[in-house]
C-alpha cells in the first residue's frame, strides 16, 4: 500500500472495534498472529484424514445444501470446490466500496484462522498479501440473503483467487490474474472444503454492519454537537441537563450524554447571559436529548458488542474440531444477531435524525427561538434556511421507510432446505443510506445553529462550542443574504461525517472506548 501505513496485527478471536475501524478507514497493513498458524495447519490435517479415510462428511466430500447427500469421488472434489465458487457468483449491482470490502477480507481472513476452517495456510497468506497490495475483489453489492452465509458475495470474493473476473486496485480494473501476479501469486486449485470455507459466513453482512456502525458513531457525536449549539442558539436551560436527573432514572447512555453535552458548554458566556430569564420548560427536542441520545448509545452500543464478536467468529459450515478430530453441521452462517444489530443502528440513526430536524424547525420558528424568523435578515426578500429544513424534512422521512427492519423478513432459498433466513446483509447494506441522509440532516441543524448563535453576539459561547462554529465557519460562511445552499449542505454533511470529534463526544463512541463486559 503507498504511503506509511499502520501494522494491523490480527489475533483470532481478539481483534477489538478500534482495529476494525481502523482497518475500515485504510492505509493499514495486516499480520496474522503466529499462534494461529499451528490450529489452521490441524484442521487442514483433519479434512486430509478424512478425504483419505473415505469416510463420507459434508462439505468435505459431498454436494452442497439440497444435494448433501450426493457423495463425490476424490478425484472430483478439485471440480467440486472451483464449481461452487464459479456457480455461486451470482451477484450484481454497485460494487462495496473499498472501505467495506477491506473489513470482509480481513474478517475473512481472522474466520479462517480460528483454526475450524479446514483450509490451507497458503490461501489465508494469499489474502493477506492481496490486502496488504491493496488489491481488492470485486463484490457487487446484492444478492445476499444472510444464510447460509454471504454466499453470492463471498463468492465473489474468493473469485480472484481462482483467477476469475477482476480486481481493483487504487480505483483501477485490472483482472484477477494480473493482481495475482502482482504479489507473485498464480491461481489457485482449491483443495477438500477450501470453497465452501470461503463462500460460507457472515464477513459481508458483518463488514457492512460495521460500517453502518461506524458511521452512526459520526453522526451521533455530530448530533450531540448540532444539539449543543441549538441549545446555545435558543438561549435553552441547562437545568434538564443536571446529573441528579439522570441519576434518578439511571440509564446509562442518558447518564453519559447529559454529561457530555454539560461539559461541552461550560463556560458559556450565553449560558451564564440568561440564569434568571424565566425560561421553564424547552421542548422536547432540546430538553429531551439526554433521553433520545442516550437510548441511541444505549442502541449503538449494544450493537457493536453483538459485531465485534461477529467479525472474530469461526462462521461457516460445517467446522473442524482436529482435538476430536469431528466435524461438526451447524448454523453459525445464519446472520441473525448481524441482522438484529443493523436494525438496531437504523432505529438510532433514523432517531439521530428525528430530534435534530425537529430542533432544526425550532430554531427556524421566532415564536419559539426568539432569534429571526428563518434566522436570516430582510425575511421576505430572503428565505433564509426556510427551504434547507425542507430537505432535512424529506431525508428524515425517507429514514423513516428504511427503517423497517430488515430481520423480519424471509424467504426460503435452496428448494426448501434453507427455509429460514436473516436478510442481514440488506439491513445493514441500507445503513449506508441512512447515515448519508441522517449526516445531512444533522450538517444542516448544525449550519443553523450556528447561525443562530451569532444573532446573540457579542456573547461567546464555551471554547468547545467556539471551536465547532470556528470548523463550521471554514465549511460555509454566515448567510447575509440568500445564497446558492445545496453545496454548503453538502460541505455540512461531510462536517458531520468526520471522526475528529472532541473528548466529551468520543469517549462515547464504542468504537473509539473498551467495550466493558456486562
Amino acid at each position: 500500500m503507498s504511503g506509511s501505513s499502520q501494522d494491523v496485527r490480527l489475533v483470532p478471536g481478539e481483534v477489538d472495534l478500534a482495529t476494525l475501524r481502523a482497518i475500515y478507514q485504510g492505509n493499514v497493513t495486516l499480520s496474522l498472529d503466529e499462534g494461529a498458524r499451528e490450529a489452521i495447519a490441524q484442521a487442514q490435517r483433519t479434512v486430509e484424514t478424512i478425504v483419505a479415510s473415505g469416510n463420507v462428511v459434508y462439505g468435505i466430500n459431498t454436494g452442497f445444501g439440497k444435494l448433501a447427500q450426493t457423495q463425490i469421488p476424490a478425484n472430483r472434489l478439485a471440480d467440486l470446490q472451483r464449481n461452487l465458487v464459479l456457480s455461486h457468483s451470482t451477484g450484481l449491482g454497485d460494487l462495496l466500496p473499498d472501505n467495506v470490502t477491506r473489513l470482509i477480507v480481513a474478517s475473512k481472513i481472522v474466520s479462517l484462522a480460528r483454526g475450524h476452517s479446514g483450509v490451507r495456510m497458503v490461501l489465508v497468506d494469499a489474502l493477506l498479501a492481496l490486502f496488504n497490495a491493496g488489491i481488492m475483489p470485486c463484490i457487487p453489492a446484492k444478492g445476499s440473503v444472510g444464510a447460509s452465509g454471504d454466499l453470492a458475495p463471498l463468492a465473489h470474493m474468493s473469485l480472484m483467487l481462482l483467477g476469475e473476473g477482476q480486481v481493483r486496485v487504487q480505483g483501477e480494473m485490472i483482472s484477477a490474474v494480473a493482481g495475482l501476479a502482482k504479489v507473485g501469486l498464480a491461481p489457485f486449485v482449491l483443495g477438500p472444503k477450501e470453497g465452501l470455507a470461503l463462500l460460507n459466513g457472515t464477513q459481508v453482512s458483518t463488514a457492512l454492519a460495521l460500517r453502518g456502525l461506524f458511521e452512526a458513531e459520526n453522526v451521533f457525536a455530530a448530533g450531540l454537537m448540532a444539539g449543543a449549539l441549538s441549545l446555545e442558539a435558543i438561549k435553552g436551560s441547562l437545568k434538564p441537563f443536571d446529573a441528579r436527573i439522570h441519576q434518578a432514572r439511571g440509564q446509562q447512555g442518558q447518564i453519559a450524554v447529559a454529561a457530555a453535552v454539560t461539559a461541552l458548554i461550560e463556560g458559556s458566556e450565553i449560558l451564564g447571559s440568561h440564569v434568571n430569564c424565566g425560561r421553564v420548560q424547552d421542548p422536547y427536542s432540546v430538553r429531551c436529548v439526554p433521553q433520545v441520545m442516550g437510548a441511541c448509545l444505549d442502541n449503538l452500543t449494544y450493537a457493536a458488542r453483538v459485531l465485534q464478536t461477529e467479525a472474530n467468529a469461526a462462521s461457516d459450515n460445517p467446522l473442524v474440531f482436529s482435538d476430536s478430530g469431528d466435524v461438526i453441521s451447524g448454523g453459525n452462517f445464519h446472520a441473525e444477531p448481524v441482522a438484529f444489530a443493523a436494525d438496531i443502528i437504523a432505529l438510532a440513526v433514523a432517531e439521530i435524525g428525528a430530534i435534530s430536524e425537529r430542533r432544526l424547525a425550532l430554531l427556524l420558528d421566532t415564536g419559539l427561538s426568539g432569534l429571526p424568523p428563518f434566522l436570516v435578515h430582510d425575511g421576505g426578500v430572503n428565505s433564509g434556511f426556510m427551504i434547507a429544513q425542507v430537505t432535512a424534512a424529506a431525508l428524515a422521512s425517507e429514514n423513516k421507510s428504511l427503517a423497517h427492519p430488515g430481520s423480519v423478513d424471509s424467504l426460503p432459498t435452496s428448494a426448501n432446505q434453507e427455509d429460514h433466513v436473516s436478510m442481514a446483509t440488506y439491513a445493514a447494506r441500507r445503513l449506508g443510506d441512512m447515515c448519508f441522509n441522517t449526516a445531512a440532516v444533522v450538517g444542516i441543524e448544525a449550519m443553523a445553529a450556528a447561525q443562530g448563535i451569532e444573532f446573540n453576539r457579542p456573547l461567546q459561547s464555551s471554547a468547545l462550542l467556539e471551536q465547532a462554529i470556528s470548523l463550521i465557519r471554514e465549511q460555509v460562511a454566515f448567510l447575509e443574504q440568500d445564497r446558492l445552499l445545496a453545496p454548503d449542505i453538502e460541505a455540512m454533511r461531510l462536517w458531520a461525517s468526520r471522526t475528529d470529534w472532541p473528548q466529551p463526544l468520543t469517549a462515547l463512541l464504542p468504537s473509539m472506548r473498551p467495550l466493558t463486559a456486562e
